[in-house]
């Protein structure tokens, strides 16, 4: 891995994990749980300069990371429910690239998208516990990513929320 992919996926590239057992899904799921909070610890008290850095060289700034994830979190959370309520839906992408340049993402306060994040999560996480386990066998058609089923898409934005952590670790300098 180069020094610039390490930077970009400091935990490693996503990996789709197949079918999950109940225990495997349950921690999944406690990380969805987790994830805002653990956001939130990690820029608490970090200042506008701080929060204005790029995690690598023309990257995103920890601001603009902190607004994507609610963003991504939002569309996963459709997804999932899409999945769930529909026969194998085609789901749509969106330019998270062109969301991050928008002003609120560049310049907002993150105390917004925090408060979304823990509220989306709630919401998501009450759907996820919810959900009969057969159910994350259904499956979603993703234009770039193919067939994914329910514990794909969970798989993934577990992975995301510490992906994104991971870069906010890194940029501030923290060590686990």
């Amino acid at each position: 891995m180069s020094d610039l992919d390490a930077l970009k996926y400091p935990i490693g590239r996503f990996t789709r994990p197949g079918p999950l057992d109940a225990n495997a899904r349950a921690a999944l799921v406690s990380a969805v749980e987790q994830a805002p909070a653990e956001l939130r610890a990690l820029v608490t008290g970090l200042s506008d300069a701080q929060l204005d850095t790029p995690y690598r060289p023309g990257g995103w700034t920890i601001r603009q990371v902190i607004h994507h994830v609610p963003d991504s979190h939002a569309n996963a959370y459709v997804r999932m429910k899409l999945g769930a309520t529909e026969d194998a839906p085609t789901i749509r992408t969106y330019q998270e690239g062109k969301w991050a340049e928008l002003p609120e993402a560049r310049t907002g306060p993150i105390a917004m998208s925090l408060d979304l994040l823990d509220a989306l999560h709630r919401r998501w996480v009450a759907f996820l516990r919810a959900l009969p386990a057969a159910d994350f066998a259904r499956t979603v058609k993703h234009p770039d990513w193919g067939v994914m089923t329910l514990d794909d898409l969970l798989a993934q934005y577990a992975w995301h929320g510490r992906h994104h952590a991971a870069h906010i670790r890194n940029t501030v300098g923290i060590r686990d």
